[in-house]
C-alpha cells in the first residue's frame, strides 16, 4: 500500500489553506459568536462543498483521502462552518436517491446538518434540512422546531430539534463514520496551529534578555505537542483509507483516530496555554478561540471515553 498523499490531493490541500488563511481570519472567527459567519458561498467556489458529490450531480467524486487534508485545514483556520455535517450528509443522501438535495447541496444552495438522536445539532437555524441519525438509520427532517442551547464554542451554535422525519435508506452508520473523521481531521488542524501560535509566542516573547524559546523547559513542552500531534497524524489518515475503501474495520480506525486526534489537540492547548502564560488565560487572545473549538470538538461525535469503548467492542464484542 502507498502510504503517502497524491499530488493532487496536496495541492488541493494548499489552495484551501491559502484560501483560507487570507479570508477566516481570528477577527473574522470571533465575529461568527455573534452572528452567523459567511463562508458558505467562498467554500461553494472553492469547489470544497462538492467534493464528495458524483460528478453527474455536479461533484467532484472524491473520497475520504481527497477530502481528509481540507478538514485539517478547516481546522487550522477554526473555520466557523458546520462542514463536518456537511461531509458526513452529501453521501448519506446520494446512497438515499435524493439527488436533488446532493446537486443543491454541493452548489452550496442549500444547508444540511447531521445529528445524532438526542444529541444537538450544529448550526440548525440556518439548515434547509437535517438529518437525524439513530440507532437503526436516519431520516431527513424538511420541517423541523429548533431550541438554541450554550455552547462552549459560540461560533458552532447548538440546538435540540424536534420534528417527524422520512427514513433514508443510505447508511447511516457510514455517514457517522464520516463525521467522527472529518471531526478528527479538523483537531488535528487546531493542535497544529495552537502549536504554531506557542512557538511564535516563545520566539517573540523574552525573559532574562532570552527569547523564552531558548530555555530547555519551554522547549520540552513544545515537543510534548508536536510529538503526540505527528503520531496523531497517520492514525488519522489510516482512518481515512479505511473510510475511502469501505475497510471491515472501519470503526475501530475512524474511533481511534477520533482518540488520538482529540488528545493531541487538548495536550496541544495544555502546553500552549502553559508557554503563553497568562496571556493565555484571557478571551481577548486569539488562542482561546482555537481552544475553545478544541473542547467541543473533542465532545463532539463521541468524546475518547466513548470511542474507547467502541473501540473495545469492535476488538472483544460487545
Amino acid at each position: 500500500m502507498r502510504a503517502a498523499f497524491t499530488e493532487d490531493q496536496i495541492m488541493l490541500r494548499d489552495t484551501v489553506r491559502d484560501t483560507l488563511a487570507a479570508e477566516c481570519t481570528p477577527a473574522a472567527v470571533r465575529a461568527s459568536w455573534e452572528q452567523p459567519s459567511a463562508f458558505w458561498p467562498l467554500l461553494a467556489e472553492q469547489g470544497v462543498l462538492a467534493l464528495t458529490a458524483s460528478e453527474e450531480l455536479g461533484g467532484l467524486g472524491m473520497g475520504a483521502l481527497d477530502w481528509v487534508l481540507v478538514l485539517e485545514e478547516a481546522g487550522r483556520v477554526a473555520l466557523p462552518e458546520p462542514l463536518i455535517e456537511h461531509i458526513a450528509a452529501v453521501e448519506l443522501l446520494a446512497e438515499s436517491g435524493e439527488a436533488e438535495w446532493v446537486e443543491r447541496l454541493a452548489s452550496g444552495e442549500a444547508r444540511v446538518t447531521v445529528f445524532q438522536s438526542g444529541g444537538y445539532a450544529v448550526s440548525a437555524d440556518t439548515a434547509d434540512a437535517v438529518i437525524r441519525l439513530g440507532d437503526t438509520g436516519a431520516e431527513l427532517l424538511t420541517e423541523f422546531t429548533t431550541v438554541r442551547h450554550a455552547a462552549a464554542d459560540g461560533s458552532r451554535p447548538l440546538f435540540t430539534v424536534d420534528g417527524a422525519g422520512a427514513p433514508l435508506s443510505g447508511d447511516a452508520d457510514a455517514a457517522l463514520d464520516r463525521a467522527i473523521l472529518a471531526t478528527a481531521a479538523q483537531l488535528l488542524g487546531l493542535g497544529n496551529q495552537v502549536l504554531d501560535l506557542a512557538v511564535e509566542y516563545s520566539k517573540a516573547r523574552r525573559q532574562f534578555g532570552k527569547p523564552i524559546g531558548s530555555f530547555q523547559a519551554v522547549q520540552h513542552h513544545l515537543v510534548d505537542a508536536l510529538l503526540k500531534l505527528k503520531f496523531a497524524a497517520p492514525v488519522v489518515h489510516r482512518a481515512a483509507h479505511s473510510v475511502a475503501t469501505n475497510d471491515p474495520q472501519r470503526a475501530l480506525h475512524v474511533s481511534m483516530a477520533k482518540i488520538y486526534a482529540s488528545e493531541a489537540a487538548s495536550l496541544a492547548c495544555r502546553k500552549s496555554l502553559q508557554v503563553h502564560g497568562a496571556i493565555g488565560y484571557t478571551f481577548e487572545y486569539d488562542l482561546h478561540l482555537w481552544m475553545k473549538r478544541v473542547w467541543a470538538l473533542s465532545e463532539a461525535w463521541g468524546n475518547p471515553a466513548w470511542h474507547r469503548n467502541r473501540a473495545a467492542s469492535s476488538l472483544f464484542g460487545a
